[in-house]
């Protein structure tokens, strides 16, 4: 029953995370080099890039996709190999067989099994929630 319930939790973030509307796609035999910047929807890359990538939406490595570059986006997903510093506003997948080989900086990281990740990962401290009732947060009487 756990499992089942752990299944049905992962299919529906994965809903979620491919939720996006398509904004382009780089087939292998392309060689790319520059700066990407979309504002949101998706692209997958499953050829080679070198350079900058900014976006408000999601970055998809392809299997077949090299990219070595400094990514700054909302959700980024790697099954093929990304050389570089990932920086992700909610969530990093590294699918079987990707390969990440640099920093990255995400509250959410996933790793499955088969996936390979070697450098630094920095992710924010929790915030609690604030605490009612504790002397000396609310506001001082004045007489």
């Amino acid at each position: 029953m756990f499992s089942t319930t752990k299944k049905k939790r992962r299919r529906q973030q994965l809903a979620e995370f491919l939720d996006e509307e398509m904004v382009g796609m780089v087939e292998p035999g392309i060689e790319l080099e520059g700066r990407l910047k979309f504002a949101s929807g998706m692209i997958r890359l499953n050829a080679h890039f070198k350079g900058e990538i900014q976006s408000e939406g999601l970055v998809v490595v392809a299997d077949q996709g090299e990219v070595e570059a400094e990514i700054h986006a909302r959700n980024v997903s790697v099954a093929g190999k990304v050389k570089g510093s990932i920086h992700a506003r909610e969530r990093i997948e590294i699918r079987e067989h990707g390969v990440v080989l640099g920093d990255i900086y995400t509250p959410s990281l996933v790793v499955d099994p088969g996936g390979y990740f070697d450098g630094q990962c920095h992710m924010p401290t929790p915030v609690e929630p604030a605490k009612q009732g504790t002397k000396g947060t609310g506001p001082q009487e004045q007489s």
